[in-house]
């Protein structure tokens, strides 16, 4: 029987075959995953701290690098220096930006009415 152009005959003897293949010994239902794994917790003071290092360590970085060309160190290029330093610097200026939101957020705790 065609409907529509599509063999209803056709259908039937793949959904048997699906069938068949499930039913198939030695083969294991599909796991579907509810929960996501679980996430270490992560210390909100560790996380400011990896943080900070890490914008002090760009900041060593680039002092070290330009400490090297300065003296004349033919393996540092003037790129490498310059992009350190600007990497420092935009690594600086986003710890700026989250310690003013943090000191709004504190600001704004304090002067929560109880």
């Amino acid at each position: 029987m065609r409907t529509g152009g599509i063999d209803s005959s056709q259908i039937q003897s793949m959904i048997a075959q699906l069938k068949a293949h499930a039913t198939r010994p030695g083969l294991t239902p599909p796991v579907i995953q509810t929960e996501a794994p679980a996430q270490p917790k992560v210390d909100f003071s560790d996380a400011l701290k990896t943080a900070l290092d890490g914008v002090n360590a760009s900041a060593r970085t680039a002092e070290g690098l330009g400490k090297q060309f300065a003296s004349g160190d033919d393996s540092v290029s003037l790129s490498d220096v310059m992009i350190a330093q600007q990497k420092s610097s935009i690594n600086f200026q986003a710890a700026i930006q989250v310690r003013n939101k943090l000191v709004s957020a504190y600001h704004d705790i304090m002067n929560m009415q109880v």
